[in-house]
């Protein structure tokens, strides 16, 4: 059996998440870890009102699938490949061993400010579902200008995009959407445009910084959203952690390359349930289970069973 661990991306967070993370002196462990790092008490970054923050959503995000993949280790339960959406891939290069924890939280920490100063306010996402890849476009075209900008900004599914935009264009999107007959047009919670070039200024800033941080290879694949490739050497790893926040994501691509390459199911980190049901969508015959609705003996017996398939 080959467990994939997929960890999500901003939009999964709802408050309180770092608080249901399980009992365990391996979560413990990492929540100690990163509110020494930060100098703040990460515990505090879930709640209502922190949440309206880039950079508490980020870390938290972080800091959960760092949290939940070490405690799943010390119970047995391993990957043999991981893969992350847009900022859950630094989770995922933490879970690989490429990247340590503590570099990880101060990259994080830089790239959520990176975005917020891009684009301080009037900018979002939007999730389409139940339109072809070239509906979508078609809409994008028809609204996309210099007062308007908007893009195509993840590729999650034959049926499931998102667009990164102002918004106005997001706003007119969502209604050309729905006439379109779309089963889902609406804004998510992100207050950045993410995966498109208006982070073309947060991405060249964030290489910056990141070019004296020490990226190894990883000791198992990490499957990039930027060309949904395998990525085993240390320049790899550096690249999509440095770019591809301005880049779009091909999370369906990610998915099928990572059945491809022998997974044989597939554990959400938390928070959210999101790309577990994108995983079981394009891929019902391979299970599937997110960490938000399962214990961590749930997810030895989940293990097993798999392995038993």
């Amino acid at each position: 059996m080959s467990i994939a661990f997929l960890f999500p991306g901003q939009g999964a967070q709802s408050p309180g998440f770092l608080h249901r993370l399980p009992d365990h002196p391996s979560v413990a462990a990492t929540l100690q870890e990163a509110t020494t790092v930060l100098g703040r008490e990460i515990l505090e970054l879930d709640g209502g009102a922190a949440l309206q923050s880039t950079v508490a959503v980020q870390l938290g995000l972080l800091v959960a699938g760092v949290a939940t993949a070490r405690a799943l280790a010390a119970e047995g339960v391993a990957p043999a490949m991981v893969a992350g959406l847009s900022v859950g891939s630094f989770a995922a290069a933490v879970t690989a061993g490429a990247l340590a924890l503590a570099d990880a939280l101060r990259l994080v920490d830089r790239r959520a400010r990176l975005m917020e100063q891009a684009c301080p306010a009037g900018f979002g996402m939007v999730a389409v579902t139940g339109l072809p890849q070239r509906r979508v476009e078609a809409i994008i075209g028809a609204i996309h200008g210099p007062a308007a900008p908007l893009y195509l900004a993840n590729l999650n599914g034959p049926a499931e995009f998102v667009l990164s935009g102002a918004d106005a264009a997001l706003d007119r999107a969502i209604e050309t959407a729905q006439q379109a007959g779309a089963r889902r047009a609406e804004r998510l919670a992100v207050a950045v445009p993410s995966h498109c070039p208006l982070m073309d200024g947060a991405a060249a800033a964030l290489t910056a910084a990141i070019e004296s941080v020490p990226v190894a290879a990883p000791r198992i694949p990490v499957v990039g959203n930027r060309r949904a490739r395998a990525l085993r050497d240390a320049a790899a790893v550096w690249e999509e952690l440095a770019t591809n926040l301005a880049h779009p994501v091909r999370w369906s691509d990610s998915v099928t390359l990572m059945a491809e390459h022998g997974a044989t199911a597939f554990l959400e980190m938390p928070p959210g349930t999101v790309l577990t049901r994108l995983a079981a969508a394009e891929f019902p015959d391979l299970p599937g289970r997110c960490m938000e609705s399962l214990s961590l003996s749930g997810a030895r017996t989940f293990a097993a069973r798999a392995g038993d398939r």
